[in-house]
């Protein structure tokens, strides 16, 4: 495999997106397609979000230059998965490419993967360590004659691992109940009210809440109200950073702006100019 080659159902640049089916979006929210021409080369920086990051490359592979946590080692992927981050990933553009990215629950971790989110924070990995099949699912991708046959193949065979994995267990209700506390209030609610709310220690809570998703609760809430604002941002008619501000919670734009730096390593403007809408 490698730059060039023809797959079916593929002749022009740009993006696909897919709704998962019922019994798979509570573990995977969405699935994105793409294919990208040659460029000139340069870097692209991945953004982290509330969401592990899947992607299964049918055409080249994904050169990642710097893992989000500095200390992990740089690779080369073909299929691999990112586990939750607070800073971005930076990876080489320039070759072309065609793929297929996933966005990945902490929850569906579990029960897709076979482990807690947390076992992933910071790092990219390569996917066949914890899916030893999926090289045959993408060369069965590959072949495939369109983007709907794609996303339906590969919705049935994530739910056929599913539906087969030994689940590591479900994890502890209160972490839950805060996820989903956080995810209702778009990362507005305080830590303190998220500890009464479970009847945890603001510690103990913290704590069991890195060890299961791999944020503490102030950076889990932060990134799911940075991913609901970028998710406004790539949607038709493209709201203007100051509406997007406000609807999302942050007290200005310049709020906005420092999470953009912080986040993404770029500013709204050059973010919005890698993603066309």
């Amino acid at each position: 495999m490698g730059a060039g080659r023809v797959i079916p159902g593929i002749d022009v640049d740009g993006a696909h997106r897919w709704r998962p089916s019922a019994q798979l979006r509570e573990h995977v929210t969405d699935i994105w397609a793409w294919r990208s021409g040659a460029t000139v080369p340069g870097t692209h920086q991945g953004v982290p979000g509330g969401h592990l990051t899947v992607v299964l490359c049918l055409d080249g592979d994904m050169e990642l230059l710097r893992a989000p946590d500095p200390a992990r080692s740089p690779g080369r992927y073909v299929t691999s998965v990112a586990g939750l981050h607070g800073s971005p990933a930076v990876l080489a553009t320039g070759a072309a490419q065609t793929g297929m990215q996933l966005r990945l629950t902490w929850r569906g971790a579990r029960e897709l993967l076979g482990l807690p989110a947390g076992e992933l924070s910071g790092d990219v990995v390569d996917l066949t360590v914890l899916l030893p099949g999926i090289s045959s699912v993408v060369d069965r991708l590959r072949e495939a004659p369109t983007w709907p046959a794609r996303f339906a193949l590969l919705d049935r065979e994530l739910c056929r691992v599913i539906e087969r994995r030994d689940s590591p267990g479900e994890p502890a209700r209160e972490v839950v109940r805060a996820w989903d506390v956080l995810l209702a209030t778009g990362g507005s609610a305080r830590v303190a009210d998220l500890a009464g709310e479970v009847g945890w220690s603001r510690r103990h809570l913290g704590e069991r809440f890195r060890a299961e998703t791999g944020l503490g609760t102030k950076t889990a809430a932060r990134l799911i109200r940075f991913e609901r604002a970028c998710d406004l941002l790539r949607s038709p008619g493209r709201p203007a950073l100051a509406d997007v501000a406000a609807v999302c919670g942050y007290a200005d734009q310049p709020h906005l702006a420092r999470d953009f730096r912080d986040l993404a390593g770029l500013t709204a403007t050059e973010w919005l100019a890698e993603r066309p809408s």
